[in-house]
């Protein structure tokens, strides 16, 4: 199937692997999107240098994201996010909460948005796929944007699906917990003060203990989800669930 993936933060971590193990079908064609150079060259793969927390470019930039060559498969996979500032509230940055919604929250949904526009009227399987958290059930204290914002991803998702059901665009929206995985995220996480986090050993612990998941396994899961949309109902999964 001519497939075309479009995957943000794909220079490192889940996006990394994701583009890997794509690229190992010959049918696949993907547009990586991040702040940082990718260490991937190839023929079927596209690199854009973008920091998505730039909103305003962000806005001039997103319909090169989207071509209108014919795929039979079109799949966004919206990846690219930061844990944000680790801190009480009362002692965050100003500057900080902005960087981390416009990341976590304003981006997914401009591009979400410019997915919908591109191709809603396209004859072909579309989805979209929003990384979540688990933190979005839950206000951890020293998190309070990073949970927030994944809450907001959360009802963002189910809304388009509902939106895409009326509409009958075909397109279906996915929210997924990927679980705690081993990337610079945790390792951000661990880097906390414990009187910001008051969760920060049990973060140590899950990487003492090697309990962290690997990217490439959390990357596998997505792909699996792609590949078998068909038989998830609901917009909110999470890996660790099937």
């Amino acid at each position: 199937m001519d497939s075309l993936f479009i995957i943000t933060g794909s220079s490192k971590g889940i996006g990394l692997a994701l583009v890997k193990q794509l690229l190992e079908h010959p049918s696949n064609h993907i547009i990586g999107i991040a702040r940082s150079e990718s260490p991937l060259a190839h023929e079927r793969y596209q690199h854009f240098q973008s920091d998505l927390s730039d909103i305003q470019f962000l806005i001039k930039q997103v319909e090169d994201f989207f071509p209108s060559n014919s795929f039979e498969r079109i799949v966004l996979v919206n990846n690219a996010g930061w844990i944000g500032e680790i801190a009480h509230v009362g002692h965050l940055q100003p500057e900080n909460i902005l960087s981390l919604y416009n990341l976590n929250v304003i981006a997914p949904a401009i591009l979400s948005n410019a997915f919908a526009k591109a191709y809603e009227q396209v004859n072909a399987i579309k989805i979209v796929i929003n990384i979540s958290s688990g933190a979005a059930k839950k206000g951890l204290d020293g998190w309070s944007g990073y949970s927030s914002s994944k809450a907001a991803i959360n009802l963002f998702t189910e809304a388009a699906q509902n939106e895409s059901n009326l509409n009958k665009n075909g397109i279906r929206y996915f929210a997924v917990a990927p679980g705690v995985v081993d990337t610079a995220m945790q390792t951000d996480i661990r880097s906390a003060k414990s009187e910001s986090f008051s969760s920060l050993a049990k973060f140590q612990g899950l990487y003492q203990n090697n309990q962290l998941s690997s990217p490439s396994h959390a990357a596998q899961k997505i792909i699996y989800l792609i590949e078998h949309f068909r038989e998830f109902e609901g917009v909110l999964q999470d890996v660790r669930e099937f």
